[in-house]
């Protein structure tokens, strides 16, 4: 696996900002936790909370994925995972990065949602957006997304504007 290009720059501009980087994944989290160790280092893995589901592993050594809610197609509804910040006294702007079908349930619920244009041409979020009127960012790696985010953090830019309503 490859780390998305400009990841780490988003990332390290997120921490210093005090901006919490999360991860909301339909895979199984110690795979998830894994792969991001090695790509940007255990520190800074273990400083991302990953919301996703779980495994248990028996004495023998066998893994079952344990789902976080097991009558989603997908194991784990993202939008129940990014709800529960609508509810905040102070929500913070939502911006939600999905490539695929499992993001389509949060896709309605983000403030900012990027779509990564995937290399096959296959883009069923995106589509889903299309049809259903979800405005939405297109971007092909993180160091495209950095300034929108950058531009609405600042206040340079609103919400609206980036999303060129």
């Amino acid at each position: 696996m490859e780390l998305d290009p400009g990841f780490k720059a988003f990332y390290a501009w997120c921490k210093a900002n005090d901006i919490p980087v999360i991860i909301v994944s339909s895979g199984m989290a110690p795979l998830i936790r894994a792969v991001l160790s090695n790509l940007i280092g255990e520190e800074s893995a273990n400083e991302i909370e990953i919301i996703a589901n779980d495994v248990t592993i028996d004495a023998d050594g066998k893994w079952e994925i344990k789902y976080r809610h097991p009558s989603s197609g997908f194991g784990h509804d993202k939008s129940q995972s990014i709800l529960p910040y609508r509810d905040l006294a102070n929500p913070p702007t939502l911006f939600f990065f999905g490539d695929g079908v499992s993001d389509i349930s949060a896709a309605k619920h983000a403030d900012v949602l990027f779509v990564k244009v995937k290399g096959d041409g296959e883009n069923d979020l995106a589509a889903y957006c299309n049809r259903e009127g979800i405005k939405h960012i297109l971007f092909e790696d993180f160091s495209k997304v950095l300034p929108v985010v950058q531009s609405v953090v600042t206040g340079e830019k609103t919400v609206t504007q980036v999303l060129g309503a």
